[in-house]
């Protein structure tokens, strides 16, 4: 025992050898405790986090003195001096401004807002734990410029400076680095598979094009998630959210959302996390049976009828096409023709539907969500070198609106990243991979739930066949339709019974469109970047270089590309540099110059470089004047590119050279058409959209008018990369109390990336004003949706302005106001849709409070949208102005490390959609406890 004692001591000492301990306080200038505050040794990356009551206590390997700083989002930084150990150091931080927090994106170096070159909008765990929506994500809808559009309870589609789609590839979401676009469909799906709450350390976002930094696909926009680091931020922490959602059509539901995160330092080389996220609701159900067709058209009125949410009623037949066909068709159990010969002057050139079923037939609508993340972080030299692993799994229920209404159900995404870094560099690699799970197309769900109980042919002859007799019957026109319809529904599967149960679970387990509705993928890419500051080395300007790779594989095994015979392959890469300087011109006034310009190259198409110029000049330290021209590109998206889907409204079909005659479909020719010499079914492929088309829009006006003037051969070109040019300015500053942030700008599109509706003939050449007008006229053609570029000139401009200021004392109240127009002539281009899909004024204001009273805190956000116009390809519609209250009183415990919330959005229980064709967004209650989230 006496040998080892003095080991056992020898070993201690060493252990404690140069190791000094400081602890102390956080407070606010109120004395408050300021919990998470950040405390690191400057120069070293040695950190922790100030507990609930704002206590700290670090450990450092290092003798003093040395300086340790204080920070926290909303506060401005405080350093001190360390002199001996065991030393006790008290903080007392200043409350700052929202200009005075440091954001990375917009430089690619942190640096505070109120010096940023570009717009930025940024929120912290301040925000995050006081906003009024239902979670983070949900909170972006408050910040100025943004637009974030409602596809489902757990998809929502965030979006700046117009051209809003929920299939917004012209927007980027980053994850710690990571892209958190779906490979399949090449956009981002909300927060569906992203960032747990109790991990988020802050969101900043980019309005308009950062093509210059970070690629082709950051074109309107870019999203930055940050989550926390394990070596700064350990514990367990964890969310709990039960409420209902309340919605007319759905009724009351219950809701349920949790958050997990569990973090620890093992040594100051190694740290471990892990997070889970569940989230379970009921979506917004989407039940309209508003008719397409004609305005206040019902089943009863409307022959044609096409409900907005009733899906298998989008096939029609024009009745006397059918008529001439039985003439010559041959029943087998007679030996003679259907209909005698000229029966079919008796039936009327009408298009008749087939009676379709209701959207909430088609679907359970549930909503969930369920995630996972872990990482894994190793510093082998005890500073900012840091080695780390991430992986991210997914899984969930939603609801996707693109041509039609899509049930993602189980659909499951995964990503794993390695990465490198320290303050001057990073090199990252990863893998996003998808797989769709059980999700299929409704409305063909709808379509083959009809087929299964009888075919189109049938329905359609069984009508045809009863008009006419009931017409030769002496029945006038309206009791003759009646009559058909009747017989031809003979046999219909209700929704609940067993066949109709049989014929669902059928359609949405087959992925042949003829007889199913099942989609299937399994798609991934391949991603790896870097970047390295040479600051540390080049001292007269911040110089940084990087550059990234990408790696696509599309398997949808033919169900959405045409990947018939296996994954289609290809890749982009890019490479940029930046250049930025500061310079003091007196004492007063400082200069911010920055430039970079960025080379991409995809497989398919020539190179582009993207240059950005800025200027932000300082006056007095209180106000920021700044100016930007940047060019930005995108090139065609996966989709853009090989899909090739039929999706009976029309056939998609994507213009990559090597894609046009992959596709090709089989499709049947009118009686009269056969009776003209014509086969019975042509083969036609998707070149036919390119090279053999009328405009869609001039067919309908030369069906309205007989004249063949009329007609416009369109034959549009094959896709190219889209560009744009964008000016901005800005100011930022702060007045008498107020700070204001202003910005406003100008983009000119070239190349403007848009699809165009086209109709083919299955005979003839569009524009030979003979055979293929006959086609026209007996409805023998096939109608597409062709991905091209504009030949318009497409310009956007708009502006934002936000406000902040403390009242009666430290009330936060904030407003801000955005404008966007759109410049595009849709008169003399009509058949392009720009899809510009944004409110031309927006308003938003909070106001509250974090300690109103001791501990207990509230806030209250409204929104106005002033109406607009939505164009998409499932349909287009006017979306009413609306106005939205959220609200939420919350208070802390701190000897519980506990903060409970009781919340509501859409407080004023007015529904109201963003989109055409969704469900109307009701309200939400609920009420939170969190635990433990610095």
């Amino acid at each position: 025992m006496k040998k080892i004692l003095p080991l056992i001591l020898l070993f201690i000492c060493g252990l404690t050898y140069g190791q000094t301990i400081i602890s102390g306080t956080v407070v606010d200038d109120g004395n408050l405790p300021i919990p998470g505050a950040n405390i690191i040794v400057v120069g070293a990356a040695v950190g922790t986090v100030t507990d609930f009551d704002g206590k700290f206590i670090l450990n450092y390997s290092q003798d003093p003195p040395f300086s340790i700083q204080a920070s926290s989002v909303g506060f401005e930084t405080v350093t001190k001096t360390v002199n001996t150990n065991n030393e006790t150091i008290n903080f007392v931080l200043t409350e700052g401004t929202a200009l005075d927090e440091v954001v990375i994106s917009a430089s690619r170096t942190p640096e505070r807002i109120f010096e940023s070159p570009v717009t930025v909008e940024r929120i912290g765990l301040k925000e995050i734990k006081s906003t009024a929506s239902a979670d983070f994500y949900d909170g972006l809808e408050n910040l100025k410029g943004v637009d974030v559009n409602t596809n489902s309870l757990t998809f929502k589609s965030v979006n700046t400076r117009g051209f809003a789609t929920f299939s917004n590839n012209r927007f980027m979401q980053l994850v710690d680095g990571m892209d958190n676009s779906t490979p399949a469909l090449n956009f981002p799906i909300g927060n569906l598979v992203g960032m747990t709450e109790t991990d988020v350390l802050s969101v900043e976002l980019l309005p308009g094009a950062s093509s210059a930094l970070y690629g082709a696909n950051a074109f309107n926009g870019i999203l930055f998630m940050r989550s926390k680091n394990p070596f700064e931020y350990q514990g367990l922490s964890a969310s709990l959210k039960r409420g209902v959602t309340s919605q007319e059509a759905a009724g009351t539901n219950p809701y349920t959302d949790l958050s997990i995160r569990a973090a620890h330092k093992f040594s100051e080389k190694f740290a471990a996390k892990v997070n889970f996220g569940y989230l379970e609701g009921t979506d917004w159900a989407a039940t309209s049976e508003v008719d397409r067709n004609m305005e206040g058209g019902t089943r009863e009125t409307d022959l044609n009828y096409n409900g907005i949410n009733i899906y298998g009623d989008e096939v029609s037949q024009n009745l006397k096409q059918v008529a001439i066909l039985l003439e010559s068709a041959i029943n087998p159990a007679t030996g003679q023709p259907y209909l005698p010969a000229g029966a079919s002057t008796l039936a009327p050139s009408v298009q008749v539907s087939r009676t379709g079923y209701n959207e909430k037939y088609l679907t359970s609508n549930e909503a969930k969500s369920i995630k996972a993340d872990w990482g894994l972080y190793y510093r082998p030299f005890e500073n900012d070198f840091e080695v780390s692993y991430v992986g991210k799994v997914g899984t969930g229920s939603t609801i996707y609106q693109g041509l039609n209404r899509y049930y993602i159900d189980n659909f499951f995404q995964e990503q794993h990243k390695i990465e490198l870094r320290n303050r001057n560099f990073f090199l990252r690699s990863y893998v996003v991979a998808d797989k769709a799970g059980d999700s299929y197309d409704m409305v063909f769900t709808g379509i083959n739930i009809n087929r299964a109980w009888k075919p189109d042919l049938n329905w359609f002859a069984e009508y045809a066949g009863t008009y006419v007799l009931s017409t030769l019957g002496g029945a006038n026109d309206a009791q003759a339709h009646a009559a058909a319809r009747a017989q031809a529904e003979t046999g219909r599967f209700e929704p609940g019974t067993p066949e109709y149960i049989e014929a669902f679970n059928r359609s949405i387990n087959d992925p042949d469109l003829l007889t199913g509705s099942k989609f299937q993928d399994a798609s991934k890419y391949y991603h790896t970047d870097g970047n390295y500051n040479f600051s540390e080395i080049i001292k007269f300007a911040e110089i940084q270089v990087g550059g990234s790779f990408r790696q696509y594989s599309l398997n949808s095994f033919g169900t959405i590309y045409t990947d018939y015979d296996g994954p289609i392959d290809y890749y982009e890469y890019g490479m940029y540099t930046q250049i930025q300087k500061d310079l003091e011109l007196n004492e007063s006034l400082d200069l911010k110059l920055t430039g970079s310009v960025r080379y991409d190259k995809s497989e398919f198409f020539d190179g582009f470089f993207s240059p950005r110029i800025s200027a932000g000049l300082t006056l007095n330290k209180n106000h920021n004047f700044r100016a930007s021209v940047q060019t930005g590109f995108r090139n065609p998206t996966t989709q853009d590119l090989f899909i090739g889907l039929d999706a009976n409204r029309a056939v998609l079909i994507g213009s990559a050279p090597t894609n046009l005659d992959r596709y090709s479909g089989d499709y049947n020719v009118s009686g009269s058409g056969q009776i003209a010499g014509q086969p019975s079914t042509i083969t036609q492929t998707g070149a036919a959209a390119y090279h053999n088309s009328y405009s869609e829009n001039s067919v309908l006006a030369y069906q309205a008018s007989g004249d063949v003037n009329d007609l416009v051969v369109s034959n549009p070109d094959i896709i190219k990369p889209e560009q744009v040019t964008s000016a901005e300015i800005g100011y930022r500053g702060k007045h008498k109390g107020f700070i204001i942030d202003f910005n406003a700008y100008f983009n000119s599109y070239k190349n403007f990336i848009a699809q165009e509706y086209v109709i083919s003939p299955l005979y003839g050449q569009a524009g030979d004003n003979s055979l293929s007008i006959d086609a026209l006229n007996r409805g023998d053609d096939v109608t597409y949706n062709a991905y091209t570029n504009s030949k318009a000139a497409v310009k956007s401009y708009g502006a934002s302005i936000g406000v902040s200021t403390k009242v009666f004392g430290n009330f936060d109240l904030g407003a801000n106001y955005t404008f966007a127009k759109l410049d595009f002539d849709e008169e003399k281009y009509p058949d392009f849709t720009t899809n510009f899909n944004t409110p031309e004024h927006k308003f938003k204001a909070t106001f509250g409070n974090t300690n109103v009273f001791k501990n207990l805190g509230f806030n209250i956000a409204y929104r106005f949208s002033d109406d607009y116009y939505w164009e998409s390809t499932f349909g287009n519609g006017l979306i009413p102005q609306y106005h939205v209250v959220d609200a939420q009183v919350n208070y802390t415990i701190p000897s519980f490390k506990s903060t409970f919330k009781l919340g509501a959005t859409n407080l004023l229980g007015d529904e109201y959609y963003t989109a055409y064709g969704t469900g109307f967004i009701g309200s939400m209650y609920y009420i939170s406890w969190t635990i433990n989230n610095l």
